[in-house]
């Protein structure tokens, strides 16, 4: 039989077909958001909670990511917004891979040193326990002889071998513990070094930008139990290309290198001062308010400008001079490291925009 369907009844089925397709849609959008939001979660719970790795940061990145999700904002913004932190969290998972196989080699170069100690101390004691088992047999040997006077000089005569055995093995087990003490200490001794290394500035040997951001977080922490004030100088070289530039990059690193010895001489011991990154440094003060933070920075500017730093290398008798500008915050209540530093940033930007070799403050950020 062949069926046929009039013209009305086909313009009837193609919108249900349309509508089912359309939920269809619908429920995999759903379905496809409640998948990544659950991705976003597990790998909020995947990292692991270590300052040196900055996972909080990390975890409010994710957050922020995840309620981008949730929004209703438009796809292009979505799509902007995750490009972005999908570099921040390749580099996080990087960092984080790196991590633990360095603490996985420095926990198999600490298991197999034991091991091989263990080993080492089985064997020594094998060969120890196989003498003295020896000598118990001569002994044993001694007892079956009729002699009184040749059992009691054999007997001496043993007693002193097994005396001698003994002194040998604990000669020889104070070394093998004084090497091993001696191997222990070495990878201590390198384990600290490594870990002052991961927070210290290659060039300048000063405290690097990962050691601010555990030291800041931790400053601001410390805020929420004892109220204290802190101050930042956000310092940058003036016109810092142009050395590169005229004189090469080896030159640079060396005003640089100067540069954050000169300022170590003028902080005080309480003072915190780190290579934030390229020519910027970051110096955070203590117990200073804006006000003594900005005279503090206006001595750093002038005290740097009146410097000159010998080319010797270059042209006998060359000198080179360069001056900074600096940007001062200081601690708000309900302050991040971000907002805190942000503002001295902003600051510096203002000081640069006045005519360089400049101090600028916070308060002058709306002024300018």
């Amino acid at each position: 039989m062949k069926l046929a369907f009039n013209k009305n009844q086909t313009q009837t089925l193609e919108p249900k077909k349309l509508s089912a397709e359309l939920l269809e849609c619908h429920m995999k959008q759903e379905f496809l958001l409640t998948s990544v939001r659950a991705l976003l979660q597990f790998i909020k719970e995947f990292v692991l909670d270590l300052k040196e790795l900055g996972s909080d940061a990390f975890k409010h990145d994710i957050g922020a990511l995840e309620a981008k999700f949730k929004s209703d904002e438009k796809l292009k913004k979505t799509q902007s917004c995750f490009h972005k932190h999908k570099k921040k969290i390749r580099r996080f998972v990087a960092q984080q891979k790196k991590y633990l196989e360095e603490r996985e080699k420095e926990l198999k170069d600490i298991i197999d040193l034991l091991v091989n100690a263990m080993v080492t101390l089985d064997t020594d004691n094998q060969k120890y326990n196989q003498r003295i088992f020896r000598q118990s047999e001569k002994i044993e040997q001694i007892t079956r002889l009729d002699d009184i006077k040749r059992i009691k000089q054999a007997l001496i005569q043993e007693i002193e071998n097994i005396k001698q055995t003994v002194r040998e093995k604990q000669d020889h087990d104070s070394k093998k513990l004084k090497s091993l003490s001696k191997k222990v200490s070495t990878l201590n001794h390198e384990l600290k070094k490594a870990k002052v290394d991961s927070v210290t500035d290659e060039l300048t040997r000063i405290h690097n930008r990962k050691a601010f951001d555990s030291y800041i977080k931790e400053l601001i922490d410390q805020n929420a139990i004892a109220q204290t004030s802190f101050a930042l100088l956000m310092v940058d070289v003036d016109d810092f290309k142009g050395v590169n530039d005229a004189y090469g990059h080896q030159t640079g690193d060396r005003v640089l290198l100067a540069l954050a010895n000169k300022c170590r001489n003028i902080i005080r011991n309480e003072d915190f001062m780190a290579r934030y990154g390229g020519d910027e440094f970051i110096v955070v003060l203590p117990n200073a308010s804006l006000q003594n933070a900005s005279k503090k920075a206006q001595k750093f500017c002038e005290a740097i400008a009146t410097t000159r730093y010998s080319l010797d290398d270059i042209k006998t008798g060359h000198t080179l001079s360069i001056t900074v500008s600096i940007g001062v915050s200081a601690y708000r209540q309900g302050d991040t490291p971000a907002t805190i530093t942000d503002r001295a940033d902003q600051a510096l930007y203002v000081a640069k925009r006045i005519g360089k070799s400049r101090v600028a403050s916070e308060n002058e950020i709306n002024a300018a």
